[in-house]
């Protein structure tokens, strides 16, 4: 569990490459995510591009850090892979967390910038992209190591916990 202490959201990130087996194990961790009925409805698109990535912030106004990132991933959905239809938002936040964790694990900071279901984001991120229609841009991961070491709060409320019922 100390990856999941660890994690916490990082916004800021020091001018210094990530080697591709570290990307490389990023992705794999978010498809070793679940999902429902093992359909895996997810695509990835690693932005390295610098000026893609300068181009980030005029489309997600909460997404300023991804220009100074040293890479960002855009987790989408692919919907006609589902079997259990409109789970796909699920299985994908899962692969998220995932990615998430991993760069916790890799020395990485990381944030999740939500996409969906803003339309506007979505559509706007979609055309930065070259996104097909058929695919859901949900959300985007700008990554990089961290300008500093940042401490998790820690979240644990029993009030928000209830046993067999309310």
């Amino acid at each position: 569990m100390s990856s999941i202490f660890k994690r916490t959201s990082i916004r800021s990130y020091i001018d210094k490459p990530v080697s591709e087996d570290i990307v490389k194990r990023l992705l794999e961790a978010g498809m070793q995510a679940p999902s429902a009925n093992n359909e895996q409805p997810w695509h990835f698109i690693i932005i390295k591009d610098k000026e893609l990535l300068k181009k980030i912030p005029s489309v997600h106004p909460y997404a300023s850090m991804a220009a100074e990132s040293y890479s960002t991933i855009c987790v989408c959905g692919d919907p006609s892979l589902e079997k259990a239809k409109g789970y796909w938002v699920q299985d994908c936040s899962a692969a998220i967390e995932n990615i998430l964790l991993q760069a916790t694990e890799e020395g990485l900071g990381a944030v999740w910038c939500g996409v969906y279901p803003r339309e506007e984001r979505m559509e706007a991120v979609r055309e930065l992209l070259q996104i097909p229609k058929n695919i859901l841009p949900l959300a985007l991961i700008p990554f990089g190591y961290p300008t500093k070491k940042q401490e998790q709060n820690k979240r644990f409320n029993p009030d928000r916990i209830h046993e067999n019922k309310w």
